[in-house]
């Protein structure tokens, strides 16, 4: 056995192995600091093998490990990658080691039980984006909560952390009981939680007859992964847990496992029932993008700001992938990375803007242009690449997915298409008046008061990569849209194949009936004549 075939565990279980180490360490000086730091990059460094073997010619999944677990109920240890899953590893992997360099100084007590909890948030997620096994899947989506909701708590910002430690589980954990339910009632049809075999089933229409009992459970499904997301309106919990969590848990805490597990899942066992909703799915992302966007306006707290940016951005993405178009697919598949590198840069560095002045608050701001020069720098750059300038990463997923919306074919969705359209201009609005009040103008009130420490050695170290991936994402994307475009072709002829199937029966059926009655009618004329 070469290391394809075991990778995806090392992948998985080194952080885990590293948080044990860690828990066992004594908390002296640095050394949760570090040692949190070589494990991240140890998985950093096995993520990169997959790119660098991934077979583009060949269709599947790749790197699988598929082995008995549990005999009763059928569970199995199954394991694979693909276009749409071997990126998000490796996004997963790359942002940890600057996680762990953002919070090198801000964690200034209790050191053990944040980088533990870190490195365990680390397996939860590769470990959603690996599964190909139901129940091994929802196993890392449970897990998911527990180190985030601790993180949020314990190390918020404020007395209020608790409450939003609070909302997020609720959030989080009520719809995940209703997933827990539509995969006991999968299994209860089909006998098995293996992916691959229930996605060959609906492809069939093999999973049930009872279209009604299908689209609930899709609704079980979906409810659960849109409030992970999340999409508008269920993003109760999103400004609260952004605003308390420490910027490390920040860089992973929306988007990427919700969006990933719709576009995994949902599409695959119900690609049907997702194509039903998709309308309503593509309003609620137009809507969401140009209400993200005019709550940001108004709030005079940058992390906030950063939050309802991030609502906007993941219901861009949202109206991409439900286009069910191979461009608006492959855009929002793109556009899970480009936010997870700019979204993650913006998060950093209003770190290192609250390490510096302690506050979020962009009145007590002012003038740092002149004071910072490498700081402002990179916080251009950064809004730049969100509001999708063009040779940015940005760019190339939000012209994709308003491309591929134009192309779709479900009602109003050129309307939604305008709609959401309006939100480049209005991201545009709240990151340049960041900018602007941050930056430029007269001198603030903290910064009179606090002498000026531009960007050191190890914040330069945490944001540059990103910088780097911002501008070779915008002018190389074809390296990253070669394994992308196969899963959103995949996933776009896949559904539209299933969907139409019932209206050629129908046809069929039709034809066969008018054939039918052609014949009969024939017959009777020929015994007439005898």
């Amino acid at each position: 056995m070469n290391l394809d075939h075991s990778i995806l565990t090392l992948i998985t279980f080194v952080p885990l192995a590293g948080a044990i180490v860690l828990a066992l360490l004594p908390d002296r000086g640095k050394t949760m600091q570090w040692g949190a730091l070589i494990v991240t990059l140890v998985t950093f460094a096995l993520t990169l093998h997959l790119p660098a073997h991934y077979n583009h010619a060949a269709s599947g999944f790749q790197f699988t490990q598929d082995s008995d677990w549990i005999a009763a109920p059928a569970i199995r240890y199954h394991l694979g990658v693909d276009g749409l899953s071997m990126w998000l590893i490796v996004l997963t992997g790359f942002l940890a080691p600057l996680g762990v360099l953002a919070s090198w100084n801000v964690i200034s007590s209790r050191h053990k039980t944040f980088y533990v909890l870190f490195l365990l948030q680390q397996v939860a997620m590769l470990g959603i984006f690996v599964a190909l096994d139901l129940f091994l899947y929802y196993a890392f989506w449970e897990l998911s909560l527990v180190p985030m909701t601790i993180l949020i708590a314990t190390f918020g910002r404020t007395e209020k952390r608790r409450n939003a430690a609070i909302k997020y589980f609720l959030y989080a954990f009520i719809p995940s009981a209703l997933l827990l339910v539509g995969m006991l009632w999968l299994y209860v049809k089909t006998g098995t939680f293996d992916l691959p075999k229930l996605a060959a089933l609906a492809t069939a229409h093999g999973i049930s007859t009872n279209s009604a009992a299908l689209w609930i459970c899709s609704l079980a499904f979906l409810v659960a992964f849109a409030v992970k997301v999340p999409i508008f309106p269920l993003h109760g919990w999103l400004s609260d847990a952004i605003f308390e969590a420490p910027t490390a848990a920040v860089m992973v805490l929306a988007g990427k496992t919700g969006l990933y597990s719709i576009l995994r899942i949902s599409f695959s066992i119900f690609p049907t029932e997702s194509r039903r909703i998709a309308p309503l799915m593509m309003a609620l992302g137009a809507i969401g993008i140009v209400y993200g966007a005019l709550i940001a306006i108004t709030r005079k707290d940058m992390k906030r700001l950063a939050a309802y940016s991030t609502l906007g951005h993941l219901s861009f993405i949202t109206l991409g992938i439900f286009t069910f178009t191979v461009a608006g697919l492959d855009g929002g598949i793109y556009q899970i990375l480009n936010h997870g590198i700019s979204g993650g840069a913006l998060f950093l560095l209003l770190g290192f803007l609250y390490e510096r002045y302690g506050t979020y608050d962009m009145r007590e701001l002012g003038g740092l242009a002149q004071l910072l020069p490498w700081m402002v720098t990179l916080y251009v750059i950064t809004a730049l690449s969100n509001i999708g300038l063009p040779m940015l990463n940005s760019f190339v997923g939000e012209f994709l997915i308003l491309s591929g919306s134009m192309q779709s074919v479900f009602c109003h969705h050129i309307a939604w298409t305008v709609l959401g359209t309006t939100g480049v201009i209005f991201s545009a609005g709240y990151m340049l008046l960041l900018i602007q009040r941050v930056f430029y103008g007269n001198l603030g009130r903290k910064p009179e008061e606090i002498a000026p420490r531009d960007l050191g050695t190890r914040e330069q170290l945490a944001v540059w990569p990103t910088v780097a991936l911002m501008l070779l994402m915008g002018v190389a994307s074809p390296y990253w849209m070669h394994a992308i475009d196969q899963a959103g072709t995949a996933i776009a002829q896949g559904t539209a194949a299933v969907s139409a199937e019932p209206a050629a029966r129908l046809e069929l059926n039709s034809e066969l009936k008018t054939a039918s009655l052609k014949e009969l009618d024939r017959l009777a004329q020929v015994g007439g004549k005898h």
